[in-house]
């Protein structure tokens, strides 16, 4: 049967190159072969690329077979919305540029929202390295801010969750516009937790998400470009690898769960193999999670960063 919806896909990239062709070259056939599906927008943040990558996103750009829009500096939710806002189709499809897409990923993600009228979101299965897909249930457990945050993306059973990966989610767009897109407080070069804010947002304003694990990804983690090029959070007396977790919690938290969530996360982060195997990098963690939570209290108290509720057009972009 044929999708009554029409579908943008964007890839939001930085730093990436052989990988993002490969990415690149694995989704082309899925937009040909799935009835709706119209673009596929390439949100690209990297300032020079090698001169093969930049070959062929140019060729691929000349023949319009991709939407290459290019961005002079890197901040992941402004490059989602930007794809929200460029987008053609009424569902939008983000997926990571570091992926191996399973068969009949696009058409999956439109089954749903022809299913379920009611979903204004769907996230498919993520496979990170070194895992295998599982009938996995799960029961969601604490209050609003807790409840899916461990939710088992490799999970084998669908259902209604409140939490997302922004690897591999599509929204309708209208409803995402209306939610004001992705909150651009999240500040590079780590936007930690921006998508389940994002999820958190949407489930407080009456909208549902289907986990729909039949639309599948491999997640590759490459080694180079993304967040992974400022270093391991693991050693690192930086906020930026904290301040969007402790961000989301002032944003979407309540009373005694924000402080719980806020209060127990240093603790968590320093209670790992590293830490116990090199106790002498305690000290510079906590110091970044101290730095990390002031500087989320700055954002809070600035308020969130999201487009104007009333757009529905699209913005030119230079390419």
């Amino acid at each position: 049967m044929a999708a009554s919806l029409t579908l943008s896909v964007v890839i939001v990239t930085y730093g990436r190159e052989q990988v993002l062709i490969d990415t690149i070259e694995q989704l082309l056939p899925q937009i040909d072969q799935t009835a709706g599906a119209l673009e596929l927008l390439v949100i690209d943040q990297t300032a020079d690329h090698l001169p093969e990558t930049q070959a062929a996103l140019s060729q691929w750009a000349e023949h319009h077979q991709i939407r290459w829009l290019r961005l002079p500096e890197p901040q992941l939710t402004h490059a989602m919305n930007l794809g929200l806002l460029e987008a053609k189709g009424e569902v939008v499809l983000y997926v990571d540029d570091d992926i191996r897409p399973q068969p009949n990923l696009l058409q999956n993600h439109l089954a749903v929202y022809d299913r379920k009228p009611e979903v204004w979101a769907v996230v498919g299965q993520v496979i990170q390295p070194g895992e295998q897909p599982e009938a996995l249930s799960y029961q969601p457990k604490g209050g609003f801010l807790f409840r899916y945050m461990d939710f088992p993306f490799r999970s084998t059973i669908p259902g209604y969750i409140e939490n997302a990966m922004a690897g591999n989610l599509s929204v309708r767009r209208s409803r995402a516009l209306e939610l004001g897109g992705f909150d651009e407080q999240f500040i590079p070069p780590v936007a930690a937790r921006f998508e389940s804010e994002f999820a958190k947002r949407l489930v407080r304003a009456g909208g549902r998400i289907w986990f729909e694990p039949s639309a599948s990804i491999h997640h590759l983690a490459a080694p180079s470009g993304g967040i992974r090029s400022r270093g391991s959070h693991l050693s690192s007396a930086l906020p930026i690898f904290g301040i969007g977790d402790y961000y989301f919690a002032l944003r979407q938290g309540r009373g005694w769960e924000r402080f719980w969530y806020i209060l127990r996360k240093p603790f968590r982060e320093v209670r790992t193999r590293f830490h116990l195997r090199h106790p002498w990098w305690i000290p510079p963690k906590l110091l970044g999670e101290v730095r990390a939570f002031i500087g989320a209290l700055r954002l809070y108290r600035a308020g969130p960063k999201l487009l104007d509720r009333s757009s529905s057009g699209r913005r030119s972009w230079p390419s």
